[in-house]
């Protein structure tokens, strides 16, 4: 008897590709590809998963006590919320929910992965909108726009250029794009940002009726390896995503632990006094040897060696035969460049003295 596979799908999509987490030839390293939170997670969160957990239950299929701190904590409306095993699984369930083959997404040029992925297993096309030194441009959005448009996605501050839109741009987008296109906003990187002129989706859109927020607790909150994120908007799209969304997606320790980092205000700005700090000093550093950044608005910067006198490729290969790992920009089709995570204090120090050994040579 002959055994044949049963036919599957050929999917026409580049899965993710992370960062690199190893080396092979190096044990201890300083990871600073993933943009990672510098100093890791609350203590609140790891006494209260001890605390709470009960590994033989099933964890609570609409995260209800975590809806209602989220609700508390960001002053939005409970039953507007939904929970995901991180930002992601919201984006799909957005893809699957809004997008059907031939239908058409918008995303800037350089974006975050996932919403060109998710959108083209849904069979439908992704058009890129062209970004003004490496700055989303609303202008550009809106010429990619036709009849099959369905869903815009962006992230702002954005990732991986590290710039953003000021609110004023933000809310001209919106009023620019036609009232059945949805507008994703994804705040990932909301509490690093500390510009006058920003405001988060979240506050802009709170009551709107076409705009969908994400949010994530893998950034600031430290959760990254417990896939916890939300997403807001209005009622009949929350009441629409609960209905496909996977039975307990959300695990009980994301669930504690989400809330324990919500509690703990102090830790979070800890983190962002952290954050602005070194930043400053490793962009002032960089500048010196002619590495281009992006201005202080995220946990990372994307580094521009156009005007460096050594390649980003000869830079990354360098400071991994040194045990430090950065992002490498080659799937996101950006030149000559590499994203740096901010990290702490001992893996920044590390950083920074073998870039100068390398650049004194």
């Amino acid at each position: 008897m002959i055994m044949t596979l049963p036919k599957f799908r050929k999917i026409n999509v580049q899965s993710y590709k992370p960062g690199k987490s190893r080396l092979s030839s190096i044990k201890k390293i300083v990871k600073l590809s993933a943009n990672e939170s510098a100093l890791g997670v609350s203590p609140k969160v790891k006494k209260e998963i001890n605390n709470k957990i009960n590994f033989s239950k099933y964890p609570d299929n609409k995260s209800k006590n975590l809806r209602l701190a989220i609700s508390k904590n960001f002053k939005c409306k409970f039953e507007k919320i939904i929970c995901g095993a991180g930002s992601d699984e919201i984006i799909q369930i957005i893809c699957q929910l809004f997008l059907k083959p031939k239908d058409e997404v918008i995303v800037p040029q350089y974006s975050f992965l996932m919403y060109r992925i998710y959108s083209k297993l849904t069979g439908a096309n992704v058009v890129y909108a062209k970004e003004n030194n490496y700055k989303i441009s609303v202008s550009e959005i809106i010429k990619k726009v036709s009849k099959k448009t369905k869903i815009v996605f962006l992230a702002n501050p954005n990732n991986p250029t590290g710039t953003y839109l000021k609110k004023n741009e933000l809310i001209q987008l919106r009023k620019k794009l036609r009232n059945n296109i949805l507008l994703v906003v994804d705040d990932a990187y909301d509490e690093y940002i500390q510009k006058k002129d920003y405001a988060s989706g979240l506050k802009l859109f709170n009551k709107s009726k076409n705009v969908f927020i994400l949010r994530t607790f893998s950034k600031i909150y430290g959760l990254a390896a417990l896939r916890i994120g939300w997403g807001y908007g209005p009622k009949k799209i929350i009441d629409a995503m609960n209905i496909i969304k996977p039975p307990f997606n959300v695990n009980m320790a994301a669930q504690l632990g989400a809330i324990a980092s919500l509690n703990d205000k102090s830790f979070v700005k800890k983190s962002i006094r952290h954050n602005i700090a070194w930043a400053n000093k490793i962009k002032k550093f960089l500048n010196k040897f002619k590495i281009i950044t992006n201005d202080v608005n995220t946990n990372f910067f994307l580094l521009n060696f156009n005007k460096c006198r050594y390649s980003a490729i000869y830079i990354q290969k360098k400071l991994e035969s040194n045990g430090i790992i950065l992002r490498s920009m080659k799937t996101y089709k950006i030149k000559n460049a590499l994203r740096l995570t901010i990290g702490n204090s001992s893996d920044n120090t590390k950083l920074i003295s073998i870039l100068n050994k390398i650049f004194k040579k």
